[in-house]
């Protein structure tokens, strides 16, 4: 890759801006022309609707219904035993995955 100066002027001299007035480097856009018409005064007015007129009304509905009450004994008892179901299951798939382990490190050091 060649860094040098294309024209052989040393250092930077090809680099200055020429001598003169700057150009400018885009012209100015011409002004448009002045409308003899008024500018926009915006929509119509609109007729105000009747003195009778009413917006729909919407239905009320009914207030909610109250909940059944809660037995807290039974909830608590419930959950007791779904406890107890859970750690059943965890303890019989951590017992299998204990055994797997034995049998495959077994399998490996023999």
């Amino acid at each position: 890759m060649n860094v040098s100066t294309p024209t052989g002027v040393p250092d930077d001299e090809y680099w200055k801006r020429p001598d003169g007035p700057a150009e400018p480097l885009r012209p100015e856009p011409p002004q448009p022309a002045r409308d003899p018409q008024p500018p926009y005064a915006g929509p119509p007015r609109s007729d105000p609707p009747p003195p009778t007129w009413r917006p729909p009304m919407v239905a009320q509905t009914p207030p909610p219904r109250a909940l059944p009450p809660q037995d807290m004994d039974q909830l608590d008892e419930a959950e007791g035993s779904a406890r107890t179901v859970t750690l059943g299951v965890g303890l019989v798939v951590g017992a299998i995955a204990v055994i797997l382990m034995c049998l495959l490190c077994a399998r490996f050091f023999l």
